[in-house]
C-alpha cells in the first residue's frame, strides 16, 4: 500500500507539471514537492516558550547539538536532517544561503549567525551524521504564545498557515499545562493538515514532568496521572493521538552523560544517608557550600544544570540499587524518563503511515496552488486528488481514532475497544491489530483477519444498526481487506521464492503485475529508477526547499 500511495502522488505530480508547464514558479512549487515525497518524514517539536523543545530534540537525538539557551537561535525554525559529514546552512529572508562555521562551546553545538537578527533569517538547515535522523527530519520550532509577536508568527506560519498545507507531516506539542493556547494551536494544525478529514497527527508531551511532582523521586508517577487526565479531556482528546509524560532534560543529561559526571554522581550516593538528603532537599541547598561532600560548588552547580534536582536524586538512587557503570546508569536514567515511550509511540504510530502523511501534504500543496492559480486542465489534477482521498484509507483511521478519543464510536460498547485496536490505536503491525502474539505465523493472521470478516460484515447489515455504526464498520472491513491483502501478496511471495526470503516488492499495477515479470522488464524498472533518483537528487540541490511555503 506504501508503495502504491507514492505512485499515485507521484502521478499528481506528472499531470500537474504538465498543466503548469511554462509557470516558472509553479513548476519550481512541484520540484520541491516531488523532493519532499522522497524525503523522510518531517517531524515538527512546536509548544510555547520554554516548554523544553530544544532539550527534548537533543534527548531524541543523543547528542547536544540544538540550541537550548534563550539567544537568537531559538527564535528562527531550524530543521536537523542526516548528512554525511556535518553541515550548518543559513537560508537569509532576501532567498540567499550561506553557510556556517561549525564549532562547540561547552559541550553545545554553537551557532554563529554572523551578527544577524533572528528577522534576518528565514530558517537554518543542519545536517549531521546521526543515526536518529535516518528515518525523520526534525524541526525545532520558536515558541507559540511569545511576548514577540514575529517570533510566534514564525511557528504559525510554517505549521498553521492559512493559505498553504503545513510544512511538517506530523508535530510532537510540548505542553506543561494546559493552556488555551495550546489548544487553539492543535486545532488549526489540524485542520491545517488534515482539510475536510479531520485526522490527527499530533502527539502530546507533558513536557519537564519532573517538576509535575516538585522534583521527588516519584514525580514521574504523579506526571503520569496528569498526562492520563489530559488524555481524556475533551478538548485535547480529539487533537492528539496520545500525551506521554517526559523529563526532557533528565533525558538529555543521561543520553550525554559524561565518565566525569558519573563520578560526581557516585561520590554523592556514597555520602551518608542523613548528609545526602540534607543535601539533596533542594536545588538552593544543593548548591551551597557544604562540608558534607568533596564536590566544589561549581560542579554541583553543573549537575544540577545537566539533570535537574529531580535527575541527580534519581542518580544517586540507581547507582545506590545497583547502577555501577556509567553505562548502566544512563540507562536507567534514559529509561525512568519516558523518552522510549515518546520513541515508541514514533516508531509505531507515525513512521508505518509515513507515506500517507507526506502524500497529504503535498497534495494538499496542490490544492492550494490550484486556489491561488487556476489553469486550463485543473480537473485532471482534482481527479488525482479525488482518487487519492478514496484510496488513502490511513487518513480516515486517523479520523476515527480521533473520535473514539473525543467523543467514543458510535457502536455497542463491547465491540469498541477491539475496533480502536483494528483501526491502529495499538500500533499498525497486522499481529498487533489483530491481538495476536508476535510470533503468530501468516495462515494465524489470515484466519484472524477472515474471522472477522465475518463478524464485522453482520455488525454492518444489522437493520437497526443506524449511519454512523455502519460507517464505522465499513472502515474496519477496510482495515481487514487490506491486511488479507497483504498477507495473500506476502503468501504470493513466499510461493514464488522457496529457497530464500523474499526481497520487498513493490506493486505498481493491478493484481495481475506483481508476478511473471522477466529480467528484461525488471532492468527496465530498476533503470528507471535510478533516473527518478538522480533528478529527485538534482532538484533537491536546485530546489532548497523554503520551510513557509
Amino acid at each position: 500500500m506504501t508503495a502504491a500511495v507514492i505512485d499515485d502522488t507521484r502521478d499528481l505530480l506528472r499531470v500537474a507539471r504538465e498543466v503548469y508547464a511554462g509557470d516558472r514558479a509553479a513548476v519550481a512549487l512541484i520540484d520541491q514537492l516531488e523532493v519532499r515525497l522522497a524525503e523522510p518524514l518531517r517531524l515538527a517539536i512546536a509548544g510555547m516558550v520554554k516548554a523544553g523543545k530544544s532539550t527534548l530534540l537533543n534527548a531524541l537525538l543523543g547528542e547536544r547539538i540544538a540550541a537550548t539557551d534563550t539567544g537568537e537561535c531559538t527564535r528562527i525554525v531550524t530543521w536537523y536532517r542526516h548528512s554525511a559529514t556535518p553541515t550548518i546552512t543559513m537560508h537569509l529572508a532576501d532567498g540567499s544561503t550561506t553557510r556556517m562555521p561549525i564549532r562547540r562551546s561547552g559541550g553545545l553545538l554553537a551557532f554563529d549567525l554572523g551578527g544577524r537578527g533572528a528577522d534576518e533569517i528565514d530558517w537554518i538547515d543542519v545536517g549531521w551524521p546521526l543515526d536518529g535522523l535516518s528515518s525523520a527530519i526534525l524541526i525545532d520550532t520558536p515558541g507559540i504564545a511569545s511576548l514577540s509577536t514575529e517570533v510566534a508568527a514564525r511557528t504559525e506560519r510554517f505549521l498553521t498557515s492559512d493559505d498553504a498545507a503545513s510544512s511538517a507531516d506530523a508535530v510532537i506539542y510540548l505542553l506543561r499545562h494546559l493552556h488555551g493556547a495550546d489548544v487553539k494551536f492543535l486545532q488549526a494544525f489540524r485542520d491545517t493538515a488534515a482539510g475536510a478529514a479531520q485526522s490527527v497527527c499530533a502527539v502530546a508531551v507533558l513536557s519537564r514532568a519532573d517538576e509535575v511532582g516538585s522534583g521527588r523521586i516519584d514525580s514521574l508517577l504523579s506526571a503520569r496521572r496528569v498526562a492520563l487526565r489530559y488524555e481524556r479531556d475533551g478538548s485535547l482528546a480529539a487533537l492528539a493521538l496520545r500525551v506521554i509524560p517526559v523529563a526532557g532534560l533528565l533525558a538529555e543529561g543521561a543520553r550525554t552523560l559524561r565518565e566525569s559526571e558519573f563520578i560526581a554522581l557516585r561520590e554523592l550516593a556514597g555520602l551518608d544517608r542523613a548528609d545526602r538528603e540534607a543535601l539533596l532537599v533542594s536545588a538552593d541547598r544543593f548548591t551551597r557550600p557544604s562540608s558534607a561532600t568533596g564536590l566544589s560548588e561549581s560542579v554541583r552547580r553543573d549537575l544540577l544544570a545537566r539533570f535537574g534536582i529531580f535527575g541527580v536524586r534519581l542518580a544517586t538512587a540507581l547507582i545506590r540499587a545497583g547502577a555501577h557503570t556509567s553505562s548502566a546508569l544512563s540507562e536507567g536514567l534514559v529509561e525512568q524518563s519516558g523518552v522510549h515511550e515518546l520513541q515508541e509511540f514514533v516508531r509505531t504510530q507515525l513512521h508505518p503511515r509515513a507515506a500517507v502523511l507526506k502524500a497529504r501534504g503535498v497534495i494538499l500543496q496542490v490544492q492550494a496552488l490550484l486556489r491561488r492559480s487556476p489553469r486550463p486542465g485543473a480537473e485532471r489534477i482534482e481527479a488525482c486528488v479525488e482518487r487519492f482521498t478514496a484510496s488513502a484509507h490511513t487518513l480516515r483511521e486517523l479520523e476515527l481514532l480521533a473520535q473514539a478519543r473525543s467523543q467514543g464510536l458510535p457502536l455497542p460498547p463491547e465491540h469498541r475497544s477491539a475496533a480502536e485496536r483494528l483501526l491502529g490505536a495499538e500500533g499498525l503491525d497486522a499481529r498487533t491489530r489483530l491481538g495476536l502474539a508476535a510470533a503468530a505465523t501468516d495462515a494465524e493472521v489470515a484466519a484472524a483477519a477472515s474471522s472477522l470478516v465475518d463478524r464485522w460484515r453482520v455488525l454492518a447489515a444489522a437493520p437497526l444498526a443506524p449511519r454512523e455504526s455502519v460507517a464505522v464498520c465499513e472502515a474496519v472491513l477496510r482495515t481487514l481487506a487490506e491486511i488479507l491483502a497483504a498477507d495473500e501478496l506476502s503468501s504470493q511471495v513466499a510461493a514464488a521464492r522457496p529457497l530464500r526470503p523474499a526481497p520487498d516488492i513493490h506493486v505498481a499495477g493491478g493484481p495481475g503485475d506483481g508476478s511473471g515479470h522477466g529480467a528484461r522488464e525488471q532492468g527496465e524498472q530498476d533503470q528507471r529508477g535510478l533516473r527518478r533518483e538522480k533528478r529527485l537528487q538534482h532538484r533537491a540541490l536546485g530546489a532548497q526547499r523554503h520551510p513557509f511555503r
